[in-house]
């Protein structure tokens, strides 16, 4: 059987999905047809239902529950791991309510971050994350989200932090940060989930275990990015979360799904009604 797995090509997913998709680990049978596009463009695509298993934003989930199911394994949790508000400078004073924001989707965690420190800020511009530096820079937008490899970047372009989206979640919630997990299509059945699962977790424990090498197919899609910014891109992201998201995981997954739910639409990135459908996680 072949399935259709759809992943970003940053250093985190490759890391996790290399074994998986190169069969360097018992696929017990299953066959992977690995899909790479940006986050934004897979959270459009999940909100279509168009692939049996994929990677996406937290408020794409939310607003897929129809048709998907989270799974355990796979997902980018963790402390420290939230997206970042820059400026030009240091020394620019814009008040961000009445800024112009670039941000890198309206349906990644970014934005539900934003939106949560940023309420009344609605002047937003959606571009793809490795454009959002330049538009600062640039003076296209006033101030920008960044995620990523950007995280470890933005000094060296004499770019300045407002403020880490993620460490105002933790100061609020005191609850791990959310960004992104893999979500399988309901109709493929809980047994095939559980599968599927367990072979995600296998393909990280074969990059764990392989770790600090940096595989052919990390490189192969790392966008240029020098090998010391990849580990720490790998270092970020990928962490015992990814492994089995637990009880603290799940509780923090809902809570940011609470958090969706009060926000106003356009602030939240919601497509969907409050309490339409319940949060699953594969049992």
């Amino acid at each position: 059987m072949k399935l259709t797995i759809a992943f970003s090509p940053c250093p985190n997913d490759t890391f996790i999905f290399d074994a998986l998709v190169n069969k360097k680990v018992d696929t017990e049978g299953l066959e992977f047809d690995a899909v790479l596009e940006d986050v934004e463009t897979l959270n459009r695509r999940a909100l279509q239902g168009k692939h049996a298993i994929t990677k996406l934003s937290f408020p794409a989930f939310f607003n897929s529950l129809d048709h998907y199911l989270l799974l355990n394994s796979g997902s980018a949790l963790g402390k420290g791991v939230g997206p970042l508000l820059i400026s030009k400078t240091e020394s620019e004073e814009i008040t961000v309510e009445n800024a112009m924001i670039a941000l890198p989707g309206k349906n990644t965690t970014a934005n539900l971050l934003f939106s949560f420190a940023y309420p009344k800020a609605t002047m937003k511009k959606f571009m793809l994350f490795s454009a959002i530096e330049d538009a600062v820079l640039n003076g296209d937008v006033d101030l920008g989200v960044i995620i990523h490899e950007n995280r470890f970047t933005y000094r060296d372009k004499g770019l300045a932090k407002v403020l880490d989206l993620g460490e105002y979640w933790e100061e609020k919630i005191k609850l791990p940060i959310p960004l992104g997990g893999i979500a399988i299509k309901k109709e493929l059945g809980v047994e095939l989930s559980r599968k599927v699962d367990r072979l995600i977790r296998k393909s990280l424990e074969h990059a764990f275990s392989h770790y600090p090498l940096v595989s052919p197919f990390v490189k192969q899609h790392s966008q240029s990015m020098s090998e010391d910014v990849m580990r720490q891109h790998i270092d970020l992201y990928v962490n015992d979360f990814s492994l089995d998201l637990g009880k603290s995981g799940r509780a923090a997954i809902e809570k940011l799904y609470e958090v969706y739910q009060s926000l106003p639409v356009e602030a939240a990135g919601r497509t969907v009604k409050p309490g339409i459908w319940d949060l699953q996680f594969l049992g």
